[in-house]
């Protein structure tokens, strides 16, 4: 299947929390993470979220840095990645800042979904319908778009159906120096979780300690 190349990037503590039990905005990443993140936003042609990540933090990360912009102009790619936002029920806050930054905006969606924004599709550049949110087809759809390089920035159930589909080829994880704990605190991935025998194997190509937090960089096996 031609699909897009994928990384997913996320920040976890070091008891493997993506954010609170409250899931409230993680923001316990260093500037150097934040840093991380936007290059690696800066190196693709899309970024995709949950829609839960989006209510939590109401944003998004556009890129900011001049050296990063001016990479993106010398590449002839357009100063920001289309942002996509994932929501089966379309069940989006209109009046969140992330319709007001200047960025490319893209909602992935049901049919149902799909008709809450049929008279205000000026809040989305691209609306993509696909039942049951079929991954296969939406991946398909974007390489349409031209999306030949996609970022996965969360949250954990996102990552955990694009791995049970084998759709992830790189892992970036950004270890915090702290501990959160907590039986529903959200992990990187959720779901209903994969079997020893299941397990996805991973390859480690690159680790970077900067002060107290560590950056992995992982190759999926596929």
């Amino acid at each position: 299947m031609k699909r897009p190349q994928t990384r997913v990037v996320l920040a976890m503590t070091a008891d493997g929390k993506i954010a609170d039990e409250m899931r409230s905005p993680a923001r316990f990443g260093s500037a150097i993470d934040k840093s991380h993140l936007e290059k690696q936003i800066s190196l693709v042609d899309g970024v995709i979220f949950g829609a839960g990540t989006l209510r939590a933090y109401g944003t998004s990360l556009p890129i900011s840095d001049p050296l990063l912009l001016a990479n993106r102009a010398k590449l002839k790619l357009p100063p920001q990645p289309i942002h996509i936002v994932c929501s089966a029920s379309g069940n989006l806050n209109s009046q969140l800042r992330f319709f007001s930054q200047p960025i490319p905006r893209c909602l992935v969606t049901t049919s149902q979904g799909g008709k809450l924004w049929q008279n205000k599709k000026h809040y989305f550049d691209r609306i993509l319908i696909s039942d049951r949110i079929d991954w296969i087809e939406i991946f398909a759809q974007l390489i349409e778009l031209g999306i030949n390089k996609l970022a996965i920035l969360g949250g954990g159930e996102l990552v955990a159906s694009l791995l049970a589909l084998d759709l992830v080829d790189e892992i970036y994880l950004t270890i915090c120096p702290l501990i959160l704990g907590g039986v529903n605190a959200p992990t990187p991935v959720e779901g209903i979780g994969l079997s020893a025998k299941t397990a996805k194997r991973l390859e480690l190509v690159g680790i970077e300690q900067v002060e107290s937090e560590v950056f992995l960089h992982y190759r999926v096996q596929h």
